[in-house]
């Protein structure tokens, strides 16, 4: 299925927030079609599946086969979605481009054999960062650094069109056996301006919010999105991987080992993914990130107001999914929440952090607002 008229997949998708709680029980029941596809996909004598620890809306588990370690991930939503397939292409691109991803073992999206989409990944020895950062134990300066820099790296992939990526007509790639680097040639966004991407379910997104009595200022933020339009005459786009936090990076506490994750990237604007950055950290951070980025390349015309409309964007999206998956109601387990915090401070931070992005847009602010 195509996702041109999807702005976000975990909010937006048929099945909305499918996959954003608990696994067990969808585990159990694909596993053993799992292991039956990977002896016949890698030609295995043995595979040994034991279940992952990713928090996001696949599947995982830890495998061996024939004693190589691999990751695995499954999508097994309604809508029958084969997206795992772009998602490889797009990680071969980018480490094409000089950032380090999970190679791609092996992926099969098309469902021909059974009701699921599976992806088999090089199994990094790391943890995701975020787990440094709520130990208090990360070396924020140099991964910040390091994260501009990639940033600014991967965005010199250019497409045709706007908005989630998709094959494009003339490709001829198949769904399946993606370990060899070729496929990402074949990709392009949907839409032939980026500003249609950007409003793709904003009033409805809005209108969630405004109903389930998180927001009471949607007409203002829709004003203030409206006296900046003009920031969204875009051309071309380039690779924002539009999920870009802590836990979809691995490493050690001073070191990044690889950039995963990239199920939710799209051709779009080079301040969107920085923006991402603010939806979590603070002005010393994003300094940072800023100068990693400038070691690469030379920030846009415009770039802060840029900045500010894409975390007002993300912000709203954001939203939706804690309220809709309910994640304010969580402790401080879950990755979002930091060390001796709860849902409500999430909750608070959410809020703040839209109130923000809307103040910086309004008054075309320096980073420094987003000090504590």
């Amino acid at each position: 299925m195509s996702r041109r008229d999807i702005y976000y997949w975990k909010c937006d998708r048929p099945a909305a927030f499918h996959g954003t709680q608990a696994h067990g029980e969808a585990d159990s029941k694909i596993e053993p079609q799992l292991r039956e596809e990977l002896h016949r996909h890698f030609d295995a004598k043995k595979v040994d599946l034991k279940p992952g620890a990713g928090q996001g809306n696949h599947l995982t588990w830890n495998t061996e086969v024939d004693g190589a370690a691999m990751f695995v991930r499954a999508e097994n939503g309604p809508e029958k979605d084969g997206h795992l397939a772009i998602e490889s292409a797009v990680l071969n691109q980018v480490r094409d481009a000089g950032v380090v991803t999970p190679k791609v073992f092996g992926c099969d999206a098309t469902r021909s054999r059974v009701s699921f989409a599976w992806q088999a990944l090089e199994r990094i020895a790391a943890p995701d960062l975020n787990q440094w950062f709520k130990q208090g134990t990360l070396i924020v300066p140099s991964i910040a650094f390091e994260i501009g820099k990639a940033v600014a790296k991967w965005q010199g992939i250019a497409f045709d069109g706007f908005g989630i990526l998709e094959w494009s007509a003339q490709s001829s790639v198949r769904l399946e056996g993606l370990a060899t680097p070729e496929p990402h040639r074949g990709l392009c966004g949907p839409h032939s301006g980026y500003a249609d991407y950007f409003h793709l379910r904003l009033d409805e997104h809005l209108r969630f919010l405004t109903q389930r009595g998180f927001l009471t200022n949607a007409e203002e933020i829709l004003a203030e999105i409206e006296n900046h339009q003009a920031l969204l005459d875009l051309a071309p786009g380039c690779l924002v991987h539009k999920d870009l936090a802590l836990w979809n990076i691995l490493g050690t506490r001073d070191e990044i080992a690889a950039f995963i994750d990239f199920d939710d990237a799209i051709s779009g604007d080079p301040m969107d993914d920085l923006s991402l950055l603010a939806c979590f950290h603070d002005a010393a951070f994003l300094q940072r990130a800023f100068e990693g980025y400038q070691s690469v390349r030379t920030l846009p015309e415009h770039h802060l107001r840029r900045f500010w409309l894409h975390l007002l964007r993300n912000m709203i999206v954001k939203a939706v999914i804690r309220v809709g998956a309910g994640y304010f109601d969580r402790d401080d387990g879950f990755f979002l929440i930091g060390s001796g915090s709860s849902g409500s401070n999430l909750r608070e931070m959410t809020l703040s952090r839209l109130a923000l992005a809307l103040r910086g847009l309004r008054e075309g602010s320096g980073l420094d607002i987003l000090s504590p």
